[in-house]
């Protein structure tokens, strides 16, 4: 049995020192993509991997690419990896650890004097948060041909400022085109961002597949009238046609069993005014589960309940956003539950209720996660935390599920 062990001070040290940067007053950090901060988040990553002979590359939606040669030079690359942009009020974790883990294995692996067979990347993929331009993974997605790089450029952020002309300002515009290429296998390395972990009390989440995820916007119309003449039973007031919409859409979706998710984050009247009927309401709707026929099934029954309204009203729906459920590699998968079972490691298999680059590179090849616990879940959020020693399983399960794919490819 193979008993490598990642070098713990050095990970969290790694972790420590790139809170620095963006750094928030309660613990957080704020190092949105293609800032000035991310620019010296990945400065600082880039010194560390050229200590130990990586060598580096941009590409034009500014993907960072780090490779590390291995013995034969014509095997495929092992890609590892996430993101080092944060949300406004990001944590310390979220995509970082997925980046700074990676570095770590190369650094033990570079301790040992040990060289795979297959060469390593390690990438930095930009604008995953999707924060400051949208849409999110951004970088994965035109990496794999999902998006359109015209497109992105054009997204600007709050400040009017371009996507294009931030990777110029940032010095992340690289000379490469962003377009795929072939790679033997993919593993990217998170936190949970959920609670499931935590309240199963296991250290490794061996991430089986992705949510399907459709997003929507409702708009619900009546007829805008003043508050007080209005008797009651004279007004078409979009609200009461939504109090009626509501509970039948969240028990639909109850009907699909616990797997099912339902989220309504905003909602608007128009007009917005405390005395005045509105004669719109407009909701967003989020609807996921991890099996796509399931979720066009749910989709379909939940977008029927919103039209089925009284006569009186009207109501539109427009898709904002979809994203289809998928499934992880066999292969992947069962070197990831390999490496934690070789390391005696409390795992269990989950599905990841939020997007991650993954989704796109599973398009591409075959690709693998590893989830660790947070904190009572908490993620997008400067409270975000997780516990050194779920840091060093992951990173140690991270380092065997490379060695193990690296054997049976050559094998």
């Amino acid at each position: 049995m193979n008993t490598l062990q990642i070098n713990t001070e050095r990970l969290l040290s790694f972790i420590s020192e790139m809170a620095h940067i963006g750094a928030k007053s309660n613990g957080g950090c704020n190092r949105q993509a293609l800032t000035e901060e991310d620019r010296l988040g990945r400065e600082l990553f880039l010194t560390w991997c050229h200590a130990i002979g990586g060598v580096s590359r941009l590409d034009s939606m500014g993907n960072l690419f780090v490779r590390f040669e291995g013995t034969n030079p014509t095997k495929l690359p092992v890609l590892m990896g996430s993101h080092l942009d944060t949300q406004p009020s990001g944590g310390n974790f979220d995509g970082i650890y997925g980046v700074l883990a990676a570095l770590e294995v190369m650094y033990t692996l570079n301790d040992t004097n040990q060289k795979l067979v297959h060469p390593v990347e390690i990438v930095v993929w930009s604008n995953e948060e999707g924060c400051r331009f949208t849409p999110a993974m951004s970088g994965s997605g035109v990496f794999s041909g999902k998006l359109k790089q015209s497109d992105i450029y054009q997204s600007v952020d709050d400040q009017g400022i371009s996507y294009q002309e931030a990777l110029i300002a940032s010095a992340q515009m690289g000379t490469e085109e962003c377009q795929s290429f072939p790679f033997s296998a993919a593993l990217e390395l998170h936190i949970e961002q959920g609670p499931i972990l935590e309240a199963e009390q296991k250290s490794i989440g061996i991430v089986t597949g992705v949510q399907g995820m459709n997003w929507y916007q409702v708009t619900v119309s009546g007829e805008t009238t003043h508050a007080g003449p209005t008797p009651m039973l004279m007004r078409k007031d979009p609200v009461q046609a939504l109090m009626a919409i509501l509970p039948k859409i969240y028990a639909k979706v109850s009907e699909y069993g616990e797997q099912a998710r339902i989220t309504i984050g905003k909602l608007t009247t128009i007009p917005s005014s405390t005395n005045t009927v509105p004669e719109h309401v407009i909701f967003s709707l989020d609807l996921r589960h991890p099996t796509q026929k399931v979720l066009d099934s749910m989709s379909k029954e939940v977008l029927n309940l919103c039209q089925d309204i009284p006569s009186i009203f009207n109501s539109n729906i427009e898709q904002l956003w979809a994203s289809p459920a998928i499934e992880f590699d066999p292969r992947c998968i069962d070197v990831i539950r390999c490496a934690s079972t070789q390391l005696n490691m409390d795992a269990m298999p989950i599905v990841s209720g939020a997007g991650h680059d993954s989704v796109y590179l599973s398009s591409l090849g075959p690709t693998g996660m590893i989830f660790v616990p947070c904190k009572d879940g908490i993620s997008h959020n400067e409270k975000e935390h997780v516990e050194p020693e779920h840091l060093v399983s992951g990173a140690n399960v991270l380092l065997h599920s490379l060695i193990l794919l690296a054997e049976e490819k050559e094998s």
